[in-house]
């Protein structure tokens, strides 16, 4: 495993060249394994959101990742920039309900403040600036019990220059954490108290891509 991919592959194309890395086959590998990985969590997602919400979001969510995976070789050919921005697109386009507009929305503004040539520090704003779009989306904070109890402390690991798994593991409690919480927003908010021990589907749907990201990672 390289630093550069520790990092999340910020490191030049030459550098990964030498290492053996070749980028379109960690976008390819990545892909693949946030797609599959969703989708086989897709019945989990949809007890999950059976209890405080719709019941639809893992149906939603394999459908949107579905759409992505059938893309995998055009959106692994692309620039990560472009990658982030197309699979953002589709699932706008795909999922329904309001977890499509906002992974969308998360995505795509990651794509357009995404660093080329890449750098932990470029990634670090980009991941900002994507969490700031999807607050303004979903008009949410921290605390709220959505996706953005879980991505919040992940983007802060990942800016304190944390490693994958302390990344990971702070995903993993965040989704943990928003079982007690009561919902003020989304779909569950209409339940009040009722919302307080269920884990929030959005929540456990976010922590799952971390930390498929991360593992996948680790292992290159």
């Amino acid at each position: 495993m390289t630093e550069q991919t520790v990092e999340m592959g910020q490191a030049d194309m030459p550098a990964r060249a030498e290492a053996g890395v070749n980028d379109a086959d960690i976008k390819r590998r990545l892909i693949r394994a946030i797609a599959t990985g969703i989708i086989a969590h897709a019945d989990e997602l949809t007890v999950l959101d059976a209890a405080i919400g719709d019941g639809d979001h893992g149906h939603n969510m394999k459908r949107g990742f579905e759409a992505v995976l059938s893309d995998v070789e055009t959106l692994s050919a692309a620039p990560w920039p472009d990658l982030l921005k197309g699979a953002g697109t589709r699932l706008v386009m795909k999922v329904g309900g309001a977890s499509g507009p906002l992974y969308g929305t998360f995505f795509m503004a990651m794509g357009k403040d995404f660093p080329v040539p890449a750098s932990r520090e470029g990634m670090a704003n980009a991941l900002r600036a994507a969490l700031a779009a999807l607050k303004a989306r979903g008009k949410s904070e921290v605390g709220q019990k959505t996706m953005i109890d879980v991505l919040a402390p992940a983007i802060e690991a990942f800016v304190e220059g944390k490693d994958l798994t302390s990344v990971r593991e702070a995903a993993t409690q965040a989704a943990k954490a928003t079982i007690p919480m009561r919902a003020t927003r989304g779909r569950a908010s209409f339940l009040g108290d009722r919302s307080i021990g269920h884990m929030d589907p959005g929540a456990r749907s976010s922590s799952l891509i971390v930390e498929i990201i991360c593992n996948e990672l680790g292992a290159i």
